[in-house]
């Protein structure tokens, strides 16, 4: 939920992060979101957690994408 002007859009929250969402803390690229009150945090894995235990509270929605993080493992076949 991004504000601009008095225009509020909620599409945003519920779509996936993409690479071009950035943290707002450090410039990587985020892979959790907060919707607050009044909008949105965005956070790379490591600010996300060190940020969770004041924001998960009043957040309205935590949406936590850091799985993308761990390596995909395949099935070895022969």
């Amino acid at each position: 939920m991004r504000k601009v002007g008095d225009v509020t859009t909620t599409a945003l929250a519920t779509s996936p992060l993409k690479a071009v969402d950035r943290c707002d803390s450090c410039g990587a690229q985020a892979y959790i979101r907060v919707v607050l009150n009044e909008g949105e945090l965005l956070f790379c894995g490591h600010h996300g957690r060190r940020h969770e235990a004041k924001l998960r509270p009043i957040a309205v929605e935590w949406h936590d994408e850091t799985d993308r993080l761990q390596p995909q493992s395949t099935p070895v076949t022969d």
